[in-house]
Parts: C-alpha cells; sequence; structure tokens
C-alpha cells in the first residue's frame, strides 16, 4: 500500500524519534552532553549580567581569531609560531574561544556555519602540521601531554556532530600518541599529583569520543593513586600540605588544577559504568576543608603556595587579566563549587557557607564578576551566593602544615603566613622563564592581612618590591643572578630544622635557616599568639662582604600612597596597617617609590610600567656579623596608640632565651610558654632531652603541653616543665607520662611528620 505524504511525514518523525531516545540511552553520548554542560554552563540568563557581557566578550574575541588566522608551515596565527612553549596550545586556546562563540547563546556569532568550519579548518592545520602521530615531541612536555590535548579534546566532543569519523579518529590518534597507556602506568615522574588528574581528563574524554570502554576505564582507574597521603614527593599530605614539582609548596596553581579536575571527572562519570568509586577519593573531599580553605583569605589564597605562579601578574597576549592572588584563590573557589557536585549534603552545605563568605568579602576583585570566569563557573558561583546557605565567617586557629614548610596564623583582626624553606622544601621555584627573583621567598617571608588590606600583596607587589627586602627575612645583600640556584624547585638549603608545633590556637615556628648562594646562617622563630607575632633571630653569621640585613617588613602603599608612619622608644606605627615593637632599637626605616613591569619578572609578562610606594623597615646587622640577634614583635591593625601602650607594657612579654640553643618567650596574660630547641637544653620552665618545639598553656586549673620534632628523626624525646602537676587528663597515644607532682616529665614518640602531640593536666 502506497503511503500519502503526511504518513511519511509522520513515519519519518516517529523514525527521528526513536533514533533520539536510543541516542539519548547511549552511554558516550551523555557523557558528552554532561561534559559540555560541564564546560559550557547551564542555568543561566544569556540575556542577564554578569553572563551577557562575558559571551559578548567571547564572541569578539572569536571573530577576532577567526579573521587573523592565517595558516602557515609552522603557525596557525601570525605572530604566533609552535615553537615558543606553549604555541601548539595557545592555538588551540584560540580554536576553543571561537568553539565557545559558536555552541553558547548570546555571542554574536552562536551558530555561525562560517565561524564553525574556520574551526575545523584551524584543526585540520594542526593535525596535518604539528599534532600528529608522526611528530615526535620538543621543549615543554606540558604542552603535549596536557594543555594541547585537553583543548584538543574539548573541541572535538563539543563539535562531534561537525565532524567527520575521520577527523574524529584523528584527534583520538594524536591524543594516543603523546599520551599512551605507558604514561598512567607508574605514578611517578611528570605523571604526578595535579598533572596525573590533567592526564586522566584527556584519556577519558578521548574514550568517550572514540567510544572506547578501556579508555575510559583506564583514566578512571589510574586517578586512585591521587587520593592517599603521600608522605614524601607529590600529592596531598596528612597536615593538609600540598606539593607539586617534589618540593614546591604548590595548592594554590597545581592544587586548584587537581580539584577542578577531580571535580569535573567525578561530575563526569557519575552514575555511568566508569564512576570514580574509590573510597579514597573522600580524602580529596576532606582536603577542602582541612588543606585548602586555611590558606583562602578573603577570596585570595596565600601567595607562599603559588609557586612561580607570582610573576605571572599581567601577561602579554589577548586579554588584561591581573593574575594575582586574588585570581588564583578565586580559582579554587570555583574548583571547591565544581567538587561540591560530587559531595555529601552537608559537606556541600559547609563548602557553600565558606564561599559564600568569600564572595561576600572579596571587595578587592569581586568574585560573581571576576573576568577570569567562563559563564559556566560564574552559573555555578551565583548559584551557591543565591543558595539560603548562610555565609560563614573566615575560622578563628592556627594551621601548621608542616610538610610544605608553611604556617598560616588565624585571629579575629588577622590573618599571618610565614613561609621558610628545607632539605624538604625548595626556596622558590623558577622556569619557563618565569619567577628569576623568588630567592628568598622561603627565607622566613611574613605576609600579613588585616581589614582594608586585601590587595596588600595584589597590586602590583612582585614587580615592584625589593627582592632583596621581602617582609620577615634575614637575608645576605649579596647580589644574586636571575634563576640562582637552578630551576624547578633545584634549590634547597642543607637545614633541617623547620617547622614547630600548634596547640590549634598558638604556635611555636622555627627555621633554621642558610642562605641560597651565601654562607648566612640563623635561627629564627616566630610565637604566634593572640593578636601579635613575636619574632626572634639568633646566631645571625655570614662571611659575604657585605651587609646582612633582617626585614622587620616592607608594607605596599600603592600609587602614591600618603599613610602616616610614626615612631616612639622601641615601636614604629603605619596608619591602616598596624604596629611594630622593637625593644632594642636600631630600626631602619625607608619610604621611596619602585617601578616596575612583569616583563621584569616573567619573560611572558606585560612590559607595562608602574609605579609603588613602599614603606620598609628593617634590622643591619653589619657587613659579615657573627652571632648577632634580633627581637621585635608584629601588632597587626593595631592602632598608634594600642602600640605605644604595648610597648611600655613591660609585663606582657618575657623573651625567655634567644641564642642558638633555644629561644623561648613567656606572655603571662595568655598563660603561654613556648620554645624553639635547636639542641637539648632549659629554657625557662621547659627542658627538652633533644631538638624540639614545645608550647605550655594554662587555663585556669588545666594547662596543655603540646610538642613536635621538626628535625624529624622520630627518635623518642622528653619534655620536662618543671610545674607541679596534679594528674594527667588526657594524653595523646604517643605520649607517655613519666612523672608527675613537683614537675610534669613526659617522652613523645613523635613520628616523622612534625605533628603535634599533646598531654593535658590539673595543676595543683
Amino acid at each position: 500500500m502506497r503511503m500519502n505524504r503526511r504518513a511519511l511525514l509522520l513515519a519519518a518523525a516517529l523514525g527521528l524519534a526513536a533514533v533520539g531516545a536510543r541516542r539519548a540511552e547511549d552511554p558516550y553520548e551523555v557523557l558528552r552532553r554532561r561534559w559540555l554542560d560541564l564546560a559550557l554552563g547551564t542555568g543561566y540568563d544569556p540575556a542577564a549580567e554578569p553572563y551577557a557581557s562575558r559571551l559578548t566578550e567571547t564572541g569578539a574575541l572569536a571573530r577576532g581569531y577567526r579573521s587573523s588566522m592565517a595558516p602557515a608551515p609552522t603557525s596557525l596565527w601570525p605572530g604566533h609560531p609552535y615553537d615558543p612553549p606553549s604555541g601548539i596550545t595557545r592555538s588551540y586556546s584560540r580554536l576553543w574561544t571561537m568553539t565557545q562563540a559558536y555552541l553558547q547563546p548570546g555571542t554574536g556569532s552562536t551558530g555561525d556555519e562560517g565561524l564553525r568550519d574556520d574551526i575545523v579548518r584551524g584543526l585540520d592545520h594542526l593535525s596535518a602540521t604539528v599534532y600528529n602521530p608522526t611528530t615526535t615531541r620538543y621543549g615543554n612536555w606540558w604542552e603535549w601531554q596536557i594543555g594541547s590535548p585537553r583543548l584538543l579534546m574539548d573541541i572535538a566532543l563539543a563539535l562531534y556532530d561537525h565532524l567527520t569519523e575521520d577527523r574524529r579518529a584523528a584527534a583520538c590518534a594524536a591524543v594516543d600518541h603523546f599520551v599512551p597507556d605507558s604514561v598512567l602506568a607508574d605514578y611517578s615522574g611528570t605523571s604526578t599529583g595535579a598533572n596525573r588528574v590533567d592526564l586522566c581528563r584527556s584519556v577519558a574524554l578521548r574514550g568517550i569520543l572514540g567510544r572506547e570502554p578501556a579508555r575510559i576505564t583506564l583514566a578512571r582507574d589510574a586517578l586512585s593513586p591521587v587520593f592517599p597521603h603521600v608522605t614524601q614527593g607529590d600529592g596531598l599530605y596528612a597536615d593538609g600540605s600540598f606539593v607539586q614539582h617534589t618540593w614546591v609548596a604548590y595548592s594554590g596553581t597545581y592544587g586548584q588544577v587537581l580539584l577542578d579536575g577531580l571535580g569535573r571527572l567525578f561530575a563526569l562519570l557519575a552514575g555511568s559504568p566508569w564512576e570514580v568509586t574509590d573510597p579514597n577519593r573522600q580524602i580529596v573531599l576532606d582536603s577542602v576543608e582541612h588543606a585548602f580553605a586555611p590558606l583562602i583569605h578573603d577570596g585570595l589564597i596565600m601567595d607562599s603556595v603559588n609557586g612561580r605562579a607570582i610573576s605571572r601578574g599581567l601577561l602579554k597576549g589577548d586579554r588584561s587579566i591581573l593574575r594575582g592572588d586574588h585570581f588564583h584563590g578565586q580559582g579554587v573557589i570555583a574548583a571547591i563549587a565544581l567538587l561540591a557536585g560530587g559531595a555529601s549534603e552537608a559537606e556541600r552545605e559547609r563548602w557553600y557557607g565558606r564561599i559564600k563568605g568569600w564572595i561576600e568579602r572579596d571587595t578587592v576583585s569581586p568574585v560573581l564578576t571576576a573576568p577570569q570566569y567562563p559563564v559556566a563557573d560564574l552559573a555555578r558561583l551565583h548559584a551557591v551566593a543565591e543558595s539560603e546557605v548562610p555565609a560563614a565567617p573566615e575560622p578563628v586557629g592556627h594551621h601548621l602544615f608542616a610538610a610544605m614548610d608553611r604556617a598560616v596564623h588565624r585571629r579575629p583582626g588577622f590573618v599571618a603566613n610565614i613561609a621558610m624553606a628545607s632539605d624538604r622544601i625548595a626556596y622558590y621555584e623558577c622556569g619557563n622563564g618565569e619567577n628569576p627573583r623568588g630567592w628568598h621567598t622561603g627565607a622566613g617571608m611574613l605576609t600579613w592581612w588585616v581589614p582594608g588590606q586585601g590587595g596588600q600583596y595584589t597590586d602590583w607587589f612582585w614587580p615592584t618590591v625589593d627582592w632583596y627586602r621581602l617582609p620577615g627575612t634575614t637575608v645576605s645583600t649579596r647580589p644574586l643572578p636571575d634563576r640562582a640556584g637552578g630551576e624547578w624547585g633545584e634549590p634547597k638549603p642543607d637545614a633541617r630544622w623547620v617547622g614547630g608545633v600548634t596547640d590549634g590556637e598558638y604556635a611555636a615556628i622555627g627555621q633554621h635557616l642558610k642562605g641560597l648562594g651565601s654562607t648566612l646562617v640563623a635561627h629564627k622563630s616566630w610565637f604566634c599568639v593572640d593578636d601579635a607575632v613575636v619574632c626572634l633571630g639568633a646566631g645571625i653569621t655570614c662571611a659575604d662582604g657585605v651587609p646582612v640585613e633582617t626585614v622587620v617588613d616592607n608594607r605596599n602603599l600603592g600609587e602614591g600612597g600618603e599613610q602616616a608612619f610614626a615612631r616612639g622608644r622601641g615601636w614604629a606605627h603605619l596608619e591602616g596597617h598596624g604596629g611594630w615593637l622593637v625593644p632594642d632599637g636600631g630600626l631602619r626605616v625607608l619610604r621611596e617609590d619602585r617601578a616596575g613591569a612583569w616583563s621584569d619578572i616573567n619573560t611572558g609578562g606585560a612590559t607595562e610600567r608602574r609605579t609603588r610606594r613602599w614603606q620598609t623597615l628593617w634590622l643591619d646587622h653589619g657587613t659579615d656579623p657573627e652571632d648577632a640577634a634580633y627581637r621585635y614583635v608584629l601588632l597587626p591593625g593595631a592602632s598608634r596608640r594600642a602600640t605605644a601602650a604595648r610597648a611600655a607594657d613591660r609585663h606582657w612579654l618575657s623573651v625567655l632565651a634567644n641564642d642558638t640553643g633555644r629561644q623561648a618567650v613567656h606572655l603571662p596574660a595568655l598563660g603561654l610558654t613556648a620554645a624553639n630547641f635547636w639542641s637539648p637544653g632549659t629554657a625557662g620552665p621547659l627542658t627538652a632531652s633533644a631538638p624540639a618545639s614545645a608550647l605550655v598553656r594554662r587555663e585556669g586549673r588545666t594547662a596543655t603541653l603540646s610538642v613536635s620534632e621538626p628535625p624529624r628523626t622520630g627518635a623518642p624525646l622528653e619534655i620536662t616543665w618543671d610545674r607541679p602537676v596534679r594528674s594527667v587528663i588526657r594524653a595523646d597515644d604517643t605520649v607517655e607520662v613519666l612523672a608527675t607532682g613537683r614537675r610534669l616529665r613526659v617522652r613523645v614518640t613523635p613520628g616523622r611528620a612534625c605533628a603535634s602531640h599533646r598531654c593535658e593536666v590539673t595543676l595543683h
């Protein structure tokens, strides 16, 4: 029987519907669509701000790229050859911008077939000339194995229906060539930590594109080594530290890549045959509050965990986005919002509260309009901001990240961060033309924030600062060449005693300092207390033939800042910042304007020069000092009057010892006694049988003794507190109480992680 036209159309419609239903059930198509939702965003109004402006900008960039694209044997765009670092990746990045403009609404190029055809033409050219199985990789491995395949897979999945089977096969073959199975076979070399997550991402997407379940399975299973805590090298540590490149504290940049990548893969594979079910994934979820949140302050993440990325600032390129501490912090915040999709309801609620707090408090670079975000991240963050979860305040407490030689001290009125170096953690990292003068960033750099100063290290700090006068450091002024000591975290001091002890609120932190390219040695301690950081230095010795300085502080006053600076007997104060106590005198002061460009400290940096005004305070130990010492106190946020009053209060602080054997303080009003023992000895009422850190807090008729062993030998040690003790309330399993009564004596079996071990007692 012959069918009429209407019947034919109906049959065709029913057939298409059946095909669509079958396709909707296709697991690869489900994953492809899910990935695009993650990458391109859902649930937002493209006509509303900030989406409308961001989409318009994407469209404008895409049209500019399209008009200037001119395929040549060694480039896709004039002036952007493949050879320089990331030249190929930069080309794929531009094609991805063009792809977004084609697919997203409101770009002015949505559905433009000519734009789509030019994207495909660009893909074909890169495939034919450079990114294919016949090419032997050269230059930076990252470009070939992470940067380029990640973007290529995004584009190929996004344009799946517009690519021929041969083109999809070529994309798969390129990834197979540059990211072979062997890269994921061993958890070593460059296939660890955040890098491993990125590699798994490309392999998983390649499996979806090529409809090969074994590749997706390989990628999922290869994530498992990332999850457990590590005790050396790359990864997350039990104390919250995150290390990449073996020796570099990297929570802020590589840590962001880890969280973002895992968040995307957890969400992508959820409910599929390849769902990530390894129970150790919970370690990553726990790290949000344990490892990352303590390092975020009002939207920024502290530069001490941003590695060589501190030098990026403004880069040469298509968009002028300031890549400072707020930029990196907002990247982590967006990653946490993404990871929340795979968290429990209770975790998600807590994380949302933290995110809302950061959003509300970041007045330097507003999160909800941050220029770095694509619309997908903006949509997720706006959803958090509009949720009913209340904003959480910044927590109070001390976090010692002993495995990466960092400490964060949080009080109601300020936050401080200490950055150190040891035989485990590099002085600094440089590489790829980045951060060649970060020499002293691990020499006890002390950074701090008070209300109203959230841009202190954001506002052109790094291109204009005096790199020999970083705040808190003790340095030889011997000139150093760029990249002194080597690249990629190679320069590390032969120093073991670096770390400290904390009771979760207060802390004793210490660093056996050995100068980079210098004969300088010193012992530095920071006692982090209620409204202050007490800073002691001893044994400062050097034979470089140049002056040695301790930089009490170096504050960025902005462009032409006129903040009032005042001095009195044993004190100094800077309006809007805080005060310093310098009881032994000798404080040197300089206010100067310094100019610089990001290109001075990064070969890819913008050449624009700006000037910032600096207030520098330092102590001059003279040329070739022998056994010099210092003591000063930082009072963040203190008024001039409060600073002067504290300087006049002779009972507030007692320095019990300050030499190469021990450094110790007593603060009667806080019931606190704390000591760093560089060798066995006695400081006030505390005695240590071996190098250690000890802190005692008295509260009423109870006291808590906290002990750690920064040298990390693991050997048992004894601590005696010369104070009558009635009984033991509780003690960690690692603490054996040897005596009470006239004095408390304990034996601690410390392990090798510089953990804090506690014993709580009642007093007579």
